[in-house]
């Protein structure tokens, strides 16, 4: 969902770069799943707001500018069980990350490992047997089919572009 960036002014709120769909939705879902160094835990949000690109909050046992500090560099994570159920045709990344991705041809290109925002479009990065592909999210041009039962993506694309 995030991660801690850091402390925020000297009362124990922290920084969050928030992967959410607006920035600031990151801040409905409590409790989060903390993980830092190895290490989960959860703690409550207890307010929080967007502040120019990052979004600040305030976590139930953080109060000092040091607790906050601590913290920099921590995911954060959510129950699955806290998201809503996509519409039709929509999913959520964690869904593709380890979809096998086969070309029109049956060919196999490689598994999602991750995607990325690029203003224009989302891109996904499928680690193939020699090389990492960008495949851009196009539905109905590149992206052909979506089965999660099956754990594959069909795309119409050129591992060579």
């Amino acid at each position: 969902m995030g991660e801690i960036r850091g402390a925020f002014g000297i009362q124990g709120w922290v920084k969050i770069y928030s992967y959410t769909d607006p920035r600031e939705n990151v801040l409905t879902y409590s409790p989060w799943q903390v993980e830092q160094r190895g290490e989960c835990f959860s703690v409550a949000v207890m307010d929080g707001r967007r502040q120019g690109q990052a979004v600040v909050a305030a976590l139930k046992g953080v109060a000092t500018r040091e607790q906050a500090e601590a913290l920099r560099g921590a995911k954060i994570y959510i129950d699955r069980a806290q998201l809503p159920e996509p519409s039709p045709g929509e999913f959520y990344w964690v869904d593709l990350i380890g979809l096998n991705v086969v070309d029109l041809n049956g060919r196999c290109l490689g598994q999602v490992i991750d995607l990325i925002e690029t203003g224009a479009n989302d891109v996904l990065i499928v680690r193939g047997e020699k090389r990492d592909i960008l495949i851009p999210w196009l539905r109905g041009r590149v992206i052909q089919q979506v089965d999660l039962a099956s754990a594959t993506l069909r795309v119409d694309w050129d591992p060579d572009y």
